[in-house]
């Protein structure tokens, strides 16, 4: 009896041995652009071993017609394919690639002309700049410095001021149905002001965006940066995070380079960000994340009479009622009222 153990065990082992094993390729491409967004997921068993059944997936919802997906109308950036893969009865894997949907021409380059110079409260380390209704509002940063201001812009003088609890770290700030919507930085709170009194009027706490950078608001949904690349577009009144997109030009060499966007402003149905610790600005197409322009402002640290890599550029304002762009930086003894010129 033992034997015969002995001899079924053995063979057994042998047949066993004999088996492959399963190993599972999933082809789709690295990269697409609007002009080529369409394309087709293909699972194979390397080893050309049977599978019963494949079930694909795009960012986690099911493909509509199997495994053709088109990305033509969605954000840049990365996005998962998925692929279940169903064999020998009751097993099954997941197997998943990334593809990268990038711009489809590259950005445009602008430089730019000083047109006006005004005062800066050199001790005021900018996080927000935006005008409304004709008048500046300013967050400043830094613990125990933090604040949010109603500056005067010919003189530079603080004509309004609310200082930030010292626990909180004071990032960007919106105005939008005469609210005032201010960010921490890694406190996970922002705060609603009334923007005539600077009263408080209520917090509110961060979803997947786990820090507070740059604030501004397209007239339908705030939109914030959190030290990456990714734009959050948040409902203003329960401050719930309704979508994002990710800036990218048309290569993966220089999209890789674009993170820590910073400070924001919304001009002209496009999106002027900082990027913190350089002097330059993106403009961004904020429906897919398309940077359709960069603008040089180098020279301008310099002129505001600041150095080294903590007060540098960061403050963005567009007036509507003039259709003038203003910036200024962390600590800078000036604010430029500047006009962009294509290169």
């Amino acid at each position: 009896m033992k034997k015969i153990l002995f001899i079924l065990s053995i063979s057994f082992i042998l047949l066993t041995s004999c088996e492959k094993s399963y190993r599972f390729h999933l082809e789709t491409p690295k990269t697409v652009t609007s002009k080529n967004a369409k394309f087709t997921a293909k699972l194979t068993e390397v080893n050309q071993q049977p599978i019963d059944s494949v079930l694909y997936s795009l960012n986690g919802k099911p493909a509509t017609k199997n495994n053709v997906f088109d990305l033509t109308n969605s954000r840049l950036g990365k996005h998962t394919v998925s692929a279940i893969v169903f064999y020998k009865g009751n097993k099954n894997k997941k197997v998943m690639n990334v593809v990268t949907k990038l711009a489809l021409n590259k950005p445009a380059y602008y430089s730019y002309e000083i047109i006006n110079t005004y005062p800066h409260d050199k001790n005021a380390f900018t996080q927000g700049l935006e005008f409304y209704q004709g008048d500046l509002y300013e967050s400043t940063g830094q613990y125990g410095e933090s604040s949010i201001r109603k500056v005067d812009l010919k003189s530079g003088k603080v004509l309004k001021m609310q200082p930030l609890d010292k626990k909180y770290f004071g990032e960007g700030i919106t105005i939008f149905n005469n609210k005032i919507h201010q960010l921490t930085w890694q406190s996970n709170i922002g705060f609603v002001y009334d923007v005539e009194t600077f009263k408080q009027l209520g917090s509110f706490t961060y979803g997947k965006s786990k820090e507070g950078w740059g604030l501004t608001h397209d007239n339908t949904y705030l939109i914030k940066s959190d030290g990456s690349k990714k734009l959050w577009f948040l409902d203003p009144n329960t401050h719930k995070e309704i979508k994002f997109v990710e800036a990218y030009t048309n290569k993966i060499s220089t999209s890789k380079e674009i993170s820590k966007l910073n400070e924001l402003e919304y001009v002209n149905g496009k999106v002027y960000a900082n990027v913190w610790q350089k002097n330059f600005i993106l403009i961004i197409n904020p429906k897919y994340g398309t940077i359709e322009g960069v603008v040089d402002l180098n020279g301008l640290q310099t002129k505001a009479g600041q150095q080294g890599e903590n007060n540098v550029l960061n403050g963005i304002a567009y007036n509507t009622k003039t259709d003038k762009l203003y910036v200024t930086g962390k600590r800078w003894n000036k604010l430029f009222e500047i006009k962009l010129t294509k290169k």
